[in-house]
């Protein structure tokens, strides 16, 4: 019997959790929807979003000025940041468990960084490939975060043959910092990209209209369903690759696929937002606090998260300082940077 109440209550418990975190993501999208230079009252916003998405209600009491700043600027801003967020998070999330190790995100690993060249490249060329159009930057995003994730682990290897978990993220380091100073050099080259590059670099969601949405869904959905999939054998890696291999796990089969989805959503991510760092880190560490370990609650709560945390995060970065605006990575950065520091020395300590 006790074991039986213990069961249920954490059944109950975990229900209890989605719901709340549903229901924080909400309302974050109205209030960040609502909020701004002009307020919009929530309830236009529902008759707006039910008129224009779903072909139901009126928006004839609705101020006509109103309609176009939500369904024109703020409600393609607000889904940008959820999907940015959501990748970024279920990325982190996916890779911590891959590794076995909290300081792991795409930030820490140089996934951003070899998915910010690629963007930059695209930018600084002006790359349009044949046959791709708009779905060009976030491609060429994508095969930068690859070709990293392939580069770190070849030469982790190559400096510990047992390719430990402390190697891979000193490398991966050791590779943002190379590939910052390539971004740098493109800077310092540029002319009149200068202002694009350096603004996108920042990270923001600022004025990217519908056709950004319409760029980073299907990657978004690919590579979060791939993660999904994998989440009972994320948890049995999360013992090590001895133990997941003696339950029947295909070890190299399962790490390559999760580091290609996770790679697809950082770069894809990282195209239409620019550089946004620690939302993979603080996203995973916040809800393993909260839920546990097992990867098949992490993944989700972190993509409901993660979106809800940008949400709020640009929110922050276009209100603080109004009407200027300040880079959604700053306030990333600035929330992100101490838990890091907290993380490193509690591991340190243990």
């Amino acid at each position: 019997m006790p074991s039986l109440f213990i069961q249920r209550y954490l059944q109950n418990r975990i229900w209890i959790i989605y719901l709340l975190a549903f229901s924080i993501l909400i309302l974050s999208l109205l209030i960040g929807i609502s909020i701004g230079t002009v307020k919009v009252p929530i309830i236009d916003i529902l008759k707006i979003i039910s008129a224009e998405m779903f072909g139901t209600g009126s928006v004839e009491t609705v101020d006509p000025m109103h309609s176009n700043i939500v369904f024109s600027i703020r409600l393609p801003r607000v889904l940008l940041a959820l999907l940015v967020g959501s990748s970024l998070a279920i990325a982190g999330a996916s890779f911590q468990g891959l590794l076995r190790n909290p300081l792991a995100d795409p930030y820490t690993l140089g996934m951003s960084s070899g998915a910010s060249v690629g963007a930059v490249v695209t930018l600084f060329f002006n790359i349009s490939l044949p046959f791709l159009g708009l779905f060009t930057l976030p491609v060429i995003s994508i095969i930068g975060s690859l070709l990293t994730v392939f580069l770190v682990l070849t030469f982790a290897r190559k400096v510990d043959r047992t390719m430990k978990v402390e190697t891979i993220i000193l490398t991966g380091i050791i590779f943002s910092s190379f590939l910052g100073s390539v971004i740098s050099l493109m800077i310092a080259l540029s002319g009149e990209e200068l202002r694009q590059i350096i603004g996108w670099l920042l990270g923001s969601v600022s004025m990217r209209g519908w056709d950004y949405i319409f760029i980073v869904l299907p990657f978004f959905a690919a590579g979060t369903l791939i993660l999904m999939f994998n989440s009972k054998e994320l948890n049995g890696m999360s013992f090590g690759e001895e133990q997941a291999r003696h339950i029947g796990i295909s070890v190299q089969k399962r790490k390559y696929m999760v580091l290609i989805a996770g790679s697809t959503l950082t770069g894809a991510a990282v195209a239409v937002s620019g550089t946004i760092g620690f939302v993979g880190l603080v996203i995973p560490h916040f809800i393993r606090r909260i839920i546990g370990y097992d990867h098949q609650h992490v993944l989700p709560l972190s993509v409901i998260s993660g979106g809800a945390f940008l949400v709020v995060a640009d929110l922050i970065s276009r209100t603080v300082i109004s009407p200027s605006e300040l880079p959604i990575g700053v306030i990333t950065a600035l929330i992100g940077a101490p838990i890091f520091a907290y993380i490193l020395l509690k591991k340190r300590g243990e």
